[in-house]
């Protein structure tokens, strides 16, 4: 008599049947599917032992029910995401959920590289000068309106010039007769001392520092001989052609100030009443 060859589950003989061998037990095709197969979590049916299999997550799929949640694409071969459990081929996912390229306006594909400014999106390649077009990338720039610039880009086109050297000022400055300066550039015509933040004048529209106005054009005190700026608040006299610092206009004989009183020309000289009386 024959040994006995049956199903481990049923117990319905093997012979002549097709079966399988799990755990070093014999099983028929419908026992073994129903023991060991795996429910698809799209149509809820078992998925067979003679049929592909996809997982994903703790979750198994048929693979004709393994598809995009949207398009109904087969998900088996292609790149996906899912997105609150349901499953979505990429452009489906991009065209959903991903932005889009403000200058291109396609998608900006996830984990390609980007640049976010002002509530926009541009693909790395596509966010460029608006003057030299050059790809701007990691590299500091200026908005203007609803263009973008490099730095260099906008200081030619928008920047003021230095009146003396013509160069961009980048910041800073000095403003001269309603022209924009260095400060290192405004200086003074004749010694070359920088201006900005000292007291200055100017003649035929050059600026000057005080200490070379007053010896190259300032008149000079007939008594002390130093030039006569008036600058600074300070007075100064009048008589003729000659003029005089208010403390240095006194009585040549006594030293009396006459700032304010009557005095007397004596030659090169002035005198007060007093001196002059007693000639």
């Amino acid at each position: 008599m024959a040994d006995s060859f049956d199903c481990d589950n049923c117990k319905e003989s093997l012979y002549g049947r097709k079966y399988i061998q799990s755990d070093n037990s014999p099983y028929c095709i419908p026992c073994y599917d129903s023991r060991f197969s795996n429910t698809c979590d799209e149509c809820k049916e078992l998925i067979g032992h003679d049929a592909r299999e996809l997982f994903y997550e703790d979750r198994h799929y048929h693979e004709h029910c393994f598809r995009c949640f949207r398009c109904d694409r087969s998900l088996a071969d292609e790149p996906f995401t899912s997105q609150d459990d349901a499953l979505l081929c990429n452009d489906c996912y991009c065209n959903e959920f991903s932005s889009k390229c403000v200058a291109c306006d396609k998608v900006v594909m996830p984990g390609t590289k980007k640049l976010e400014y002002g509530g926009s999106t541009w693909h790395e390649g596509c966010f460029i000068c608006h003057s030299c077009e050059q790809p701007i990338g990691s590299k500091s720039f200026i908005p203007d309106k609803d263009e973008h610039y490099c730095v260099s880009c906008y200081e030619d086109k928008f920047a003021p010039r230095c009146t003396r050297c013509k160069k961009t000022l980048a910041k800073g400055g000095v403003t001269y007769r309603d022209e924009p300066w260095h400060k290192e550039c405004f200086v003074c015509t004749s010694c070359k001392t920088q201006l900005a933040g000292q007291h200055f004048t100017s003649r035929d529209e050059s600026p000057y520092c005080l200490k070379c106005f007053g010896s190259l054009y300032a008149k000079k005190c007939e008594a002390c001989s130093k030039p006569i700026t008036g600058f600074g608040g300070g007075k100064y006299i009048s008589f003729e052609d000659r003029q005089w610092h208010q403390a240095c206009f006194t009585c040549s004989q006594c030293s009396a100030s006459l700032v304010g009183a009557g005095f007397f020309p004596d030659g090169d000289r002035i005198l007060c009443r007093d001196c002059n009386s007693n000639l």
